[in-house]
């Protein structure tokens, strides 16, 4: 077995964690899962195939997350960032096997491609593959970003290298529960569109950059994108990814992909961000009270205040 422990967030996952577990069985057998009390059979699955599971409340991905870090009970040398519904290929799994203990001292994190599945389709085209993630990193040199959206690992130390194969992101849901899950979705990409603006929580974050990695190119993308114009900038994009980077080669189920996830669902974003404008005005504070009288939500929580990101082990 790999020096490397694997962190998963879950709740109600039960069609998606025996084929997650099985597939980092090939590298490791130290998986550590925090459930969000799941109602399903989650937790019996998982810990019938070797993982150790610990329940705790939901606050945010960022929040969880942390918590994970903070309370794994295994002190291996690398981490890895798994969701319930990805899995790692065989190749992916050989690689991190063979490579992961033989790399210097310098590289502190590896990037994995994520390959995206929809509707039993490998999306290929739309500037969805490669997607470039930072899934592993060395204990002790990253942080978590504390963002209500995309959240990312930012590492303190040394420098990444790319590793050559896939991660597969295939979520098994009907798409009502797709379509459910990007409403909820939108509420928490409307505050981190409006974060840009002013900056609720001060938090570190990955550093915007043009010719950076890929998650500082899709932020200075997304802070471009907050400056466009509302419900033309969904437009643009869709036009973007479907025309310009091809994605009409995906065929039907991809455009059923390019569309509901490009266009139906950037408009929801901005629709509701209209609303927040039209409910709340544009003051800082009448937004802060906004989401805590609507959605139960706090912009500016006292933890992120004082401590900021919690150090990833």
């Amino acid at each position: 077995m790999t020096d490397v422990s694997v962190i998963i967030l879950t709740h109600n996952e039960e069609k998606h964690i025996a084929r997650c577990l099985r597939s980092l069985h090939r590298f490791t057998d130290k998986v550590f899962i925090v459930d969000s009390y799941s109602t399903d059979r989650t937790v019996e699955i998982a810990r019938s195939l070797g993982a150790e599971v610990v329940q705790n409340p939901w606050i945010t991905y960022a929040t969880q997350f942390n918590f994970g870090i903070e309370h794994t009970p295994y002190q291996t040398q690398w981490l890895m960032r798994m969701d319930a519904d990805e899995y790692v290929t065989p190749e992916l799994a050989d690689e991190i096997r063979q490579r992961l203990t033989t790399l210097p001292a310098g590289v502190s994190g590896v990037y994995v491609k994520r390959r995206v599945v929809f509707m039993e389709k490998w999306i290929r085209y739309g500037g969805y593959y490669p997607i470039w993630l930072l899934r592993l990193w060395r204990r002790g040199q990253g942080l978590c970003e504390q963002t209500w959206m995309d959240e990312h690992i930012k590492l303190t130390a040394g420098q990444p290298i790319q590793f050559a194969h896939d991660i597969v992101d295939h979520n098994l849901n009907n798409l009502t529960w797709w379509t459910q899950k990007h409403n909820l979705y939108a509420i928490r990409e409307v505050i981190d569109l409006l974060n840009i603006r002013y900056n609720f929580d001060e938090t570190i974050r990955v550093d915007p950059k043009l010719f950076g990695t890929q998650e500082q190119r899709k932020r200075y993308l997304k802070v471009r994108y907050a400056s466009l114009p509302l419900f033309t900038r969904p437009v643009l994009y869709f036009v973007y990814r479907y025309l310009i980077r091809l994605g009409f080669l995906d065929g039907s189920k991809g455009f059923v992909w390019h569309f509901l996830q490009g266009l139906w669902y950037r408009f929801l974003v901005d629709a509701k961000l209209l609303e927040v404008y039209l409910r709340a005005g544009r003051d800082k504070a009448a937004i802060v009270k906004f989401f805590k009288d609507e959605y139960g939500k706090d912009l500016l929580p006292d933890d992120q205040h004082q401590n900021g990101p919690v150090p990833v082990q």
